[in-house]
Order: C-alpha cells, then sequence, then structure tokens
C-alpha cells in the first residue's frame, strides 16, 4: 500500500488524476461530444484552467483524430492538464499504464534515436530514456545549404547512426498549443517564421509539418483539417487559476487566470524592447500587473502571506536590475556589452511573457559543459566550427539552435521564449527541459548574471511564476 502525505499527496494526486484525464480524454474523443469550458485540472500547485472563447471544446475536431499513421493524437503531446504540452510524470505513468506502447512512444521522435530498438519492455526503457525523464522530443533537420558553419564533431550518448555531421539531432520540449494569439513566433528556433505570412499561415504550416512527421501521416492533412486545427488551437487559453496556498488568482482585486487573458491587447511589438514597437510608444518594463492589488493585503494568515509573496515576485520579475551579457541576439543587437535589464526586457508581452517581436536569444542553455542549475546530461554535444574567420573558431552546443534555420554562426544555440502562463503545469523548463522545477529556473538566472538574490526573493519569484 502507497500512502502519501502533506504536498507530496497532492503531486501524486495531479500526476495520477491528469494521466487519467489524458486517457479518458482521448477515448472520449472517440464520440463527436462538446466539453463546455473552463476546463479544470489539477497540477502541483493547485489548478490550471483552460477556456475556449467559442464556449466549448469540440472533441471532434481534427486535433483529437488520429490522421496520421501510428495512432498519435495533437493531445498526445499537448495535454490540457499540462498546460497543453505534455511533462515526465504524465508521461512515466502512460508508459507504465501500456507497457511504453501508448503512441507518444513510437521511435520516429519518441525515442533516443530512430533505430533504437524498442521489441521489449526494457528495450523501450532506454530508447525512450529522454522522453520519459525530461518529456524531450527528438527532432532533425538538415543543415543549411549556405551554412556558415560546419558539424565537426559529434558526441553522442547513443550512437545513433541517423544523427549526423548534416542532419543533427536536436531534442526539445513540445510548446504549449493554447494561448496562440500571442505568438511572435512559431516553434523554438521560429522556423515557421517568414516574410509575409500571417500568423495562422505559420500555424497552418505547423500543423501539416507536425502530422506528417511526428504522426507520419502518408499524405498532408486536408485545408479544412488544418483549418479546423488552427481555428481550435487559437480559441485556447490557459493559465493557472488556483493556487496552493494563495487560493483564487482572481480574488480581491488579482487578474489570474484565463478570463482577463482573452482580453489582453496585443499585437507584435505591443511592448518591444528593441524600439519595435509600430505604436511609437515606449517600452514599459512593468510587464505585468496582474496581482498589484495584492502588495498591500493585511493580514499574518497562510493566505495573506502568499498572496503579497506573489505580488513581491511580480514587482521582482519587473524591475529588478539585471546586468545582462553575452547574450547573443540581445547585446550584439544592441551594440551594448552590459545591457541594464529586467526580466521583462526579453520577456516583454504584457501579462504573457514572451518576446512581442520575432526575437532568438542565446542566455547559455545550449552552451556545453552548461551552467549550473542546469542538467544537460543525455543530450549530444556538437563541435560547432565557424568558418567566417581565418582561423575558423569552434564552439560547443547541444542545440545548433536558429542556426539550423539561417545558417549564420551568430544563431548557434539561439532559441525563443516561450508563453509564460500555465509554467506550473508543464514542467521541466527551457527548451531542452534542463532545468527541473521554477525554483532551478530562478537559481539559473541568478547564477547566469550574478544577481545575488537573497533566499526571500526567489521564493517570492517562484511563487510569482508559479501562478501563472
Amino acid at each position: 500500500m502507497i500512502t502519501c502525505r502533506g504536498a507530496r499527496s497532492v503531486k501524486f494526486l495531479s500526476v495520477t488524476v491528469s494521466s487519467v484525464f489524458i486517457l479518458l480524454f482521448a477515448a472520449s474523443a472517440a464520440f463527436a461530444q462538446k466539453v463546455s469550458t473552463p476546463l479544470v485540472t489539477l497540477d502541483s500547485s493547485g489548478t490550471v484552467s483552460t477556456i475556449s472563447t467559442t464556449g466549448s471544446i469540440d472533441l471532434n475536431n481534427p486535433f483529437f483524430k488520429s490522421i496520421g499513421s501510428n495512432g498519435r493524437t495533437c493531445l498526445t503531446c499537448h495535454a490540457p492538464s499540462q498546460g497543453w504540452s505534455v511533462s515526465p510524470p504524465d508521461i512515466d505513468f502512460r508508459f507504465l499504464a501500456t507497457l511504453g506502447t501508448d503512441p507518444i512512444f513510437r521511435p520516429v521522435d519518441g525515442a533516443v534515436c530512430p533505430s533504437a530498438k524498442v521489441s521489449t519492455f526494457a528495450q523501450r526503457i532506454s530508447a525512450y530514456s529522454l522522453l520519459l525523464k525530461k518529456g524531450l522530443i527528438r527532432v532533425s533537420m538538415n543543415v543549411p545549404a549556405n551554412a556558415q558553419f560546419t558539424i565537426v564533431g559529434i558526441r553522442d550518448p547513443y550512437s545513433c547512426p541517423e544523427t549526423t555531421a548534416t542532419s543533427p539531432a536536436l531534442y526539445r520540449r513540445p510548446l504549449p498549443s493554447a494561448n496562440l494569439p500571442f505568438l511572435a513566433t512559431v516553434m523554438w528556433d521560429g522556423r515557421e517564421t517568414y516574410a509575409g505570412n500571417t500568423m495562422n499561415q505559420n500555424l497552418t504550416s505547423q500543423a501539416s509539418d507536425a502530422t506528417t512527421g511526428h504522426a507520419q501521416a502518408m499524405t498532408a492533412p486536408t485545408v479544412d483539417q488544418l483549418a479546423q486545427i488552427v481555428a481550435f488551437e487559437t480559441s485556447l487559453f490557459t493559465a493557472q487559476n488556483y493556487d496552493i496556498s494563495a487560493g483564487s488568482l482572481n480574488a480581491a482585486g488579482a487578474r489570474g487566470g484565463p478570463h482577463a487573458l482573452t482580453t489582453e491587447p496585443f499585437y507584435i511589438g505591443v511592448n518591444d524592447p528593441l524600439g519595435g514597437n509600430p505604436s511609437g510608444d515606449a517600452f514599459n518594463p512593468s510587464a505585468f500587473n496582474l496581482y498589484t492589488a495584492w502588495l498591500n493585503l493585511p493580514g499574518n494568515d497562510r493566505q495573506s502571506q502568499a498572496r503579497r509573496s506573489i505580488a513581491r515576485g511580480e514587482v521582482l520579475f519587473n524591475t529588478f536590475p539585471i546586468p545582462i551579457t553575452n547574450v547573443a541576439g540581445l547585446n550584439d543587437a544592441l551594440n551594448m556589452q552590459t545591457v541594464p535589464g529586467t526580466c521583462t526586457t526579453c520577456h516583454d508581452t504584457p501579462n504573457v511573457g514572451n518576446h512581442s517581436m520575432s526575437l532568438a536569444v542565446n542566455i547559455g542553455i545550449t552552451d556545453y559543459p552548461g551552467h549550473p542549475g542546469l542538467d544537460i546530461s543525455g543530450l549530444p554535444v556538437y563541435t560547432v566550427q565557424c568558418n567566417l574567420t581565418n582561423p575558423p573558431t569552434t564552439m560547443l552546443a547541444t542545440d545548433i539552435g536558429r542556426a539550423m534555420v539561417t545558417g549564420k554562426c551568430a544563431d548557434v544555440g539561439k532559441t525563443k521564449g516561450p508563453i509564460l502562463r500555465g509554467l506550473a503545469s508543464r514542467a521541466p523548463y527551457f527548451h531542452n527541459g534542463s532545468a527541473s522545477s521554477l525554483s532551478d529556473v530562478v537559481t539559473f538566472y541568478d547564477k547566469r548574471f550574478n544577481l545575488n538574490l537573497t533566499a526571500q526573493q526567489k521564493a517570492d519569484l517562484v511563487a510569482f511564476l508559479r501562478t501563472l
């Protein structure tokens, strides 16, 4: 018999309930049903809520249908209980429940190598190790023909024959399929963003590629199927709506949860720190104002203290000085060795937290041997030679990043910042799952930029982030 108490019991319950929820949700999709929103599910910090601007979730949408050849649907890697991404505890549950045969476990991209052996249970544990541990999907792309760089060395822990200098393996977390109207660019490396296309066209391209790639469809989805998927995804808004310690996140004047999110104004460049705001308005570093009303709440009870901590964390996120150095895509773009910034210098979209303009930066997540607080174990390491200099310069990276799209040396290791809403439900963090918790995320930034945060400041920042 297993007994769980306190926080462990809540975490165990949230994992089990959300895992069962996925299975039941997928099973009910076989029927032409609609589920009314808000759709509320447990996570380790409280509950996460999703609403649709249509008022319901249509389970007959192609998003929930297996239109490929390997049994997968969009839901396989984009679960509402996990912020419309997918997290290791629930992946582990599915692995045990199906002995590693759930549709998410497919060698094409779920395994560390497409040719990995998966005939036995033991082989599947090994083959799907990165998916089980960090929720990583294998992405393989060809180095651009006009690339300014060459991969001259590979340290691959899996000795995968499909991982080559011209087609490296890049292991990345599935991005959420909700809150998409706030996107300035699609995919971690922005490869679905190109001049002249609207965001819906980019999302359509992404849905088509995902179906033929991840779901291994023999033919591309129809125009109507793609339109339905994009319309469904762009109707979804998700956010944390209840915190175990603070209670309802839209109480006492606060504006947490997904309802306020649906009315948040957005356009490309709405609050661009690089001066790209088309309205001409100056950048406002106070990008978040969800919990201002909680700053001076009275009372010493647990809930009041938790709410003040969240509000303090929001202020820190907006205003704590960060001397930003050695961030490719920012320091070089501004021609400044040190940029005096805050968290919102990069997480600038008001009350959402992604980039309001297409922006790829390298803050060191892909660097080898890595930074304190990050776990990059199990990832291949590439020796990348930049051919622009004489003699050529080399760097070590676990992901080539944006450079796999542009071919530019300057873009090696660059990725975009994701939307921050729904964070608590979709650990681990960063594109490669290298931060297992929000505490690890804060620790990374603290050490990366020598912030010398106090224990209270770290706790306040984590408290704020987990309410998004």
